[in-house]
Parts: structure tokens; C-alpha cells; sequence
């Protein structure tokens, strides 16, 4: 693999802007190449006398320095920024009055402008994260004295000296203070235990013993003053600390909401340290987490810095690397250390506090191991789908045998059982498009786990997200076929009560893996959907993160499908199965509850958004709500104009579908995707663009503008001679789940490139402390 691909995979995706433009400079770089190139091919050969080829040969070789020692200097001139990247380096080239020259200055400019900008987004970033660990520094101290306060008061008095020094070991003392505490107990073991030979000093007077023990205690006091000296007493820290109120349950929010209890006291029991600790834990690991992609950082572009200049000394025939890598060495981007100082602290701290001073489990924690492809799961991926290739052929072939199309009780079928199976068709449909967007995001480089929140290592990739397609549609055609028996019978007009529950059978089947509590089945993928999922039929009562609404939009896109859960209730509750009719329509609680089912899972959506209104103060949060306001309405009067046909309810339909279609359309391209706009670079597009063809953009567009008009065929009533009405209701269900599944990338598109836009790489953790102002002050 080439370097500039090697870098290009190694990023941070959202911190691409600030790396050095490898391929730009390697572009000048040919430049160079083809001016060299063309002046040896024209300039005629010269006669070399014999006395001086040597002399030549040498100062043009990498050894040239041995005949010469200021060869590298006469090529460039570095002048190198202070030490603390404040200054900006600068290279002047030497030899500019040279032919071509203006090529290789024109390189060392813009080497020089990728180098300072390089330094000063690393700079900024060490400072950053210098600041979160003072923070973090500050939350370990309380951390010790909560558990100390909980678990022996009496400690807080007696042994306070020794509480801090915890806290100046684990998170807060520097590697000086560090090694030399260690050298210190180090000495006086060795001056205590044994002798120079190895054994064991018997014969030393008590005067001796008595001058060691007085170094030991000076120097125990004298450390424990000089802490005590730095820090406040955890008396002290725990005076003028809070603990943060973090909305968790519909319970404290309902509270927080009406203001009837705000007590921020600390409450000193085990549930409030658990979860102080369990917070301080996440802080922990996203901080280390930082640290980690800062180094990358920092290496990679040292590296490139390095293999550039290489490349420049071999096509320009120069020795100017060493002079210029020299400066990079002695630059703060090259000789900082405090991000591998902090990640030594971190880890330290991390593995006594929260591992049981275990570092394999502390370090398995921070730095937790890649997902690995699995060969099995390629495997099972293949087995499946020839399964379902040859299922699919089985039906076919049955369907002729049989002349089931032409058979008199294939309307009967349509009506009953067709709504029962097309549940599966449309989830197997959704996961299909989540499998395609998850390829395509991976493809561009969206960083969709970072956007999701995943736990690294546990995300699914797109080839398990098809094996759970392909599985579910093995066992969904399995009962299909068991299904394909219209035949009743003639004395009691009763179809089979085992085929006819078959259905439900799966339906059970599919919701008990769901809820499986054991480790199988990609148990932490599923947990992490049913809790999006609470949190989406709880709305308003949990904070709304991006997983919550995304879940509550792909659920705007399965009104059929709940429809058709509300279909099983009625006709297993009900009994039709034994005769295989349908009498829910005739019900006006089922009619009733076919509008409330329709408008659910907008209703979520917009309470979600009057959460964050409430929250954020965001006036657009307001009109994304209008927006899922006005979608419920239209779906409202669409589904009484489908069961009380009337001009009233067609002309309100028209109106409200009209409404709706033009507002979710243009907060779709606008909002959602931040296309159309008109002074972009990108005419009618956005700045930056993942995808190289433009065209795309504008077909995705097209579109979702056409699939929204899907919605009008209710109103329109639209008619197909050769389709039952079920599959045209199917095929209008189908149409929305794949405009959604167009929607969800160009919408992850768009939040990523928000991301690279804020350098935003990195998610922030709540603290579970909160320290005084007034008492920081006075400190």
C-alpha cells in the first residue's frame, strides 16, 4: 500500500482538514520532477574532466556531507518557531536562482504552510486536553473522598493526608513528582533491607537505625506537607462540591419539569457512588480515548513530514531532508511529550480506581480490540441466501403446480394472510437498506459509529446486518409454503388451526430473540435498539440523543408495518384465523385505533422535538416539529377519507397531503441533507460532498420528491386492474421504506461533515461533579 493511501485509511476522519495535505505536496513534487526531467532530456551532455567527477559524485550523493559538512545548508535556510509553536517556521530555498528554482520554492512554501497549521491544531489540542485533565483531576479528588466519606467517615479526619496523596498518584501528580517519591522509598529499602554484598546487615549499631528512621519520617512529612500544601483537604473538597443533576428517568424529569423537589446536596449511599463512578469510568475512557487519536495524529504526520522530504531528496537530487526534519524533531509537534505523559497518568489512575489494579483488565477497558471479520459469518451469509434462492424457486414452482393465481380462494388469501406476511417483507426490506447504507457509509469514510455512539467493537457491519436479513426471510418463506394450502374444509368450512397460527408462531419467535437476555444473537446490538426504542415511546421523557430520533424517523417510515401488528391482534384475538375471514372493518374500535396507530410514531417524533425546544432553546427544533404536526394531520384525514369516502374528507386529504409532502420535501434536501444551496461551490449542492459525482445528488433529490408523491395515491385512489389492493398498499409501504433508506445516508452525510466541520471527533461525557465557583475562586 502507498503511503498516501496508508495515511488516508489511518485518520481521524473528522480531523482530515488539519493533517498535512500529503497528496497536494507530492502533486508539486512532480512538478519538480517533470521540470527535471524535460531540462535532462534538452540540456546536451556536458564533458566532465576526470579530476573533478569524484568531487562531483560526492556532492551530490547522500555522502556528500563527508566532503563537505555545510552541503545541507547551502540547499535551505530553516528558521524554526519557538519552542512553544507560537513562532511560524519558515524555509528559504537557497538555490532559487537556479533553473526551475520557482518550482521547489513554491514546494517549500507550501510545505512551511502545511507544517504551521499542523503545529498549531496540535498545539491547541494538547492545551485542550491539558485543561479536561485538570477537570478530571479535580473529579478524582471528590471521587476518593466520596468513597472514603461512605465507606469510614473517621478517615476524613484522620488519614486526609493520605487521601490526597491517592489522588496526586493516580490522576493528578506529575511523572517528576512520581519518580521521585519512588527513588525515595527506594533508597530506604535498600538502605534498610540489605547491604551492599546482599546480606543482611546484623551488625549496624542502633544509632544507625535510629538516624534511618528519623530520614524516613522527614521524608513521609515532608512529602505529605508538600501535598497538603498544593491541595485542599477532602474536607474541604466535598464543602464546596455538587453533585450534577443529570435527567435519567421519566420520574426525574417529570420533577425537574415541575420544579417540586431540587435538592443538589450529596446524598452519601452506594446508589449515588455507583453511578458517580460508572460516569467518571466514561469520562475516563473517552479522555484516554482523545489522547490516543491525538498521538496518532502526531505520528502520522511526522511520518509524512519524513517520507515527503525523502521523496524531494530523491527527485531533486538534494540533501535537504536532514536540515528540515531537524526543525520538525525540535518543534512542539516533535518534541511535546504531554500527551504521552497525560496517557501514562490516565491509565495509571484508571487501572487503580477503576480495575482493581488490574492492568489487563484496566488496559483491555481503555483500549478496547478491533472487530475482526469473521469467516462464518461470510459463510452463513452464502448458505443463507442459496436457501432463499431455492425457497423462493419452491413458491414459484408450487404457485404453478397448484394454478394458485387462477384459484377461487386466492382473494381470501389476499385479504387475510397477504397482511400478515408482508410485516416480514417490509423489515426485511428496512434491514436490507440499513445493510446498503452501512456499506456505503464505511465506503466514504462516514463515521457513523462515533455519530451512533457504538461501543468500539460492537457496531455491526453490513454483511451481519444481511445475515439477520437473510435469516429472517428463510423463515418467513418456510411459512409461506406452509401456508399455501387454500383448501378448508367441507363439512366444518375450517382451515387448518396449526398453518393458520404459523404466522403468529414467528411473530412470537422474532420478539422472544429480541428479548433474549443471553450473549447471543448480537445481544449488545439489540439491547442498544430496545433501549432507543423505550426512549422513543417515552418521548418526552429522556433526553433526545441522535440514536433516539433517528429510530423514531425509520419508525415513520412503518406505519404499514404497525398497521399490520394491529391486524394480528384483531384477527388471532378475535378468531378469524379458523375461518380465514376478515371482520375487524366492521369494528369502530379497530377503525379508531387505525389512526392512532398511523400517527404514533410521528406523535413521538414530535415530542422528541418539543424536548429539545424545551432543552436547547432552538427555534428550528420548533418547526421540525410543525413539520411532523402537519405530516400527523394529513395521515389523519387520508385514513378517514380511505374508510368514510366523502368530498369533505377528500378535499381536507388533498389539502393536508399537499401541506406535508411540500414541507417534509424541503426539510428533507435542505434541513436533513444541507443541500440547495444556492452560493455554494457545489452549485445547488453544499461545499463539501463525500460522493465525487455530483449527479448523484441530484437523482437522490429527484427521488425524494417522486417517493413523496407515493403518499398521494391514498388520496387519489388509484386504482390497478391486475393488483389486489393489499399489494398496492404494499407496494406505496415499500416506496417509503426505500426513499427512507436514501434519506438515512444523505443524512449521516451531512451530520459527519458537521462533525469535520467542528474537528468534533471526540463525544463529551457528562461529569458527575460540580465544584463551587466561589470556592475555586478563593483556591
Amino acid at each position: 500500500m502507498k503511503f498516501g493511501k496508508e495515511l488516508v485509511s489511518q485518520m481521524v476522519t473528522e480531523w482530515q482538514e488539519a493533517y498535512m495535505d500529503y497528496e497536494f505536496l507530492k502533486t508539486l513534487l512532480k512538478e519538480v520532477q517533470r521540470f527535471k526531467q524535460r531540462s535532462t532530456t534538452t540540456r546536451p551532455p556536458q564533458h566532465i574532466p576526470r579530476a573533478f567527477s569524484g568531487l562531483m559524485r560526492g556532492a551530490n550523493s547522500p555522502m556528500g556531507s563527508a566532503t563537505s559538512p555545510d552541503i545541507e545548508s547551502q540547499v535551505i535556510m530553516v528558521s524554526p518557531g519557538t519552542c512553544d509553536g507560537l513562532g511560524a517556521a519558515q524555509t528559504t530555498f537557497l538555490m532559487g536562482a537556479e533553473e526551475g528554482g520557482e518550482y521547489e520554492m513554491m514546494f517549500f512554501r507550501r510545505l512551511d504552510d502545511e507544517f504551521n497549521k499542523v503545529v498549531t491544531f496540535y498545539k491547541g489540542k494538547v492545551e485542550e486536553v491539558v485543561r479536561e485533565a485538570k477537570v478530571l483531576n479535580q473529579q478524582m479528588d471528590a471521587l476518593i473522598a466520596f468513597q472514603i466519606k461512605l465507606k469510614n467517615p473517621r478517615w476524613l479526619e484522620d488519614w486526609s493526608g493520605e487521601i490526597t496523596r491517592l489522588a496526586a498518584d493516580g490522576a493528578a501528580s506529575t511523572p517528576s513528582v512520581a519518580r521521585a517519591s519512588r527513588r525515595t522509598f527506594m533508597d530506604i529499602i535498600h538502605e534498610e533491607g540489605t547491604n551492599s554484598n546482599g546480606h543482611s546487615d546484623e551488625t549496624s549499631n542502633d544509632k544507625d537505625n535510629k538516624e534511618r528512621e528519623e530520614i524516613h519520617q522527614n521524608v513521609k512529612q515532608e512529602k505529605q506537607n508538600k501535598i497538603k500544601g498544593n491541595r485542599p483537604s477532602p474536607l474541604e473538597i466535598l464543602s464546596h462540591v455538587k453533585i450534577n443533576h443529570i435527567v435519567e428517568t421519566p420520574r426525574s424529569t417529570i420533577i425537574e419539569f415541575f420544579s417540586v423537589h431540587n435538592e443538589k446536596e450529596i446524598k452519601f449511599t452506594r446508589e449515588n457512588l455507583k453511578k458517580v463512578q460508572e460516569q467518571l469510568k466514561l469520562a475516563f475512557i473517552e479522555f484516554y480515548h482523545k489522547l490516543r487519536l491525538l498521538k496518532s495524529y502526531r505520528f502520522l504526520n511526522i511520518l509524512a513530514f519524513s517520507k515527503l522530504m525523502k521523496k524531494y531528496d530523491k527527485i531533486a537530487s538534494r540533501n535537504a531532508s536532514k536540515p528540515y526534519l531537524k526543525m520538525v524533531d525540535n518543534s512542539y509537534l516533535g518534541s511535546s511529550d504531554e500527551v504521552t505523559k497525560l496517557m501514562d497518568r490516565v491509565e495509571n489512575a484508571f487501572i487503580k480506581h477503576f480495575a482493581n489494579s488490574n492492568r489487563g483488565k484496566g488496559m483491555t477497558a481503555l483500549r478496547p480490540k478491533v472487530k475482526i471479520e469473521r469467516h462464518r459469518v461470510t459463510f452463513s451469509l452464502g448458505f443463507l441466501f442459496g436457501c432463499t434462492m431455492a425457497l423462493v424457486l419452491a413458491v414459484g414452482l408450487i404457485t404453478r403446480a397448484r394454478n394458485l393465481i387462477d384459484h377461487e380462494g386466492r382473494i381470501q388469501y389476499m385479504d387475510n394472510l397477504f397482511p400478515l406476511y408482508s410485516l416480514f417483507g417490509f423489515i426485511i426490506l428496512h434491514m436490507l437498506m440499513c445493510a446498503g447504507n452501512i456499506y456505503f457509509w464505511r465506503r466514504y469514510r462516514v463515521n457513523f459509529t462515533f455519530i451512533f455512539g457504538f461501543k468500539e467493537g460492537t457496531e455491526l457491519r453490513y454483511r451481519e446486518v444481511l445475515l439477520l436479513s437473510v435469516g429472517v426471510t428463510v423463515l418467513a418463506i418456510v411459512s409461506v409454503l406452509a401456508n399455501l394450502d387454500m383448501e378448508m374444509d367441507p363439512i366444518t368450512k375450517d382451515y387448518k388451526a396449526l398453518t393458520e397460527l404459523v404466522p403468529l408462531g414467528l411473530v412470537v419467535l422474532f420478539v422472544l430473540i429480541l428479548l433474549c437476555p443471553f450473549n447471543i444473537i448480537y445481544r449488545s446490538s439489540r439491547y442498544f435498539l430496545l433501549v432507543c426504542v423505550f426512549h422513543c415511546i417515552c418521548a418526552p421523557l429522556y433526553k433526545v440523543t441522535f440514536p433516539d430520533f433517528f429510530l423514531a424517523d425509520q419508525l415513520t417510515s412503518q406505519v404499514q408495518a404497525f398497521r399490520s401488528l394491529e391486524f394480528y391482534v384483531c384477527y388471532y384475538g378475535w378468531g378469524d384465523y379458523k375461518l380465514r375471514q376478515n371482520t375487524c372493518r366492521k369494528s369502530d374500535v379497530y377503525n379508531t385505533s387505525t389512526f392512532i396507530i398511523a400517527a404514533i410514531p410521528y406523535l413521538s417524533r414530535l415530542l422528541q422535538c418539543l424536548r429539545r425546544l424545551y432543552e436547547e432553546r432552538d427555534f428550528m427544533q420548533g418547526l421540525n416539529g410543525l413539520k411532523y404536526l402537519s405530516t400527523i394531520v394529513a395521515i389523519t384525514t387520508r385514513t378517514g377519507y380511505t374508510l368514510k369516502a366523502g368530498n369533505v374528507w377528500k378535499i381536507t386529504a388533498w389539502v393536508a397531503s399537499v401541506i406535508a409532502m411540500l414541507f417534509g420535501t424541503y426539510w428533507d434536501i435542505v434541513m436533513d441533507w444541507g443541500l440547495f444551496q444556492k452560493n455554494s461551490k457545489n452549485r445547488w449542492l453544499r461545499d463539501k460532498l463525500l460522493i465525487p459525482h455530483n449527479s448523484v445528488y441530484f437523482v437522490a433529490m429527484g427521488l425524494n420528491v417522486l417517493l413523496r408523491l407515493a403518499w398521494m395515491q391514498t388520496v387519489m385512489n388509484l386504482q390497478v386492474s391486475f393488483l389486489h389492493r393489499q399489494t398496492v398498499i404494499a407496494l406505496v409501504a415499500v416506496l417509503e421504506i426505500l426513499r427512507r433508506g436514501i434519506w438515512n445516508f444523505f443524512r449521516m452525510e451531512n451530520e459527519h461533515l458537521n462533525n469535520v466541520g467542528k474537528y468534533r471527533a471526540c463525544k463529551s461525557v457528562p461529569l458527575p461533579f460540580n465544584y463551587d465557583e466561589d470556592a475555586n475562586k478563593d483556591e
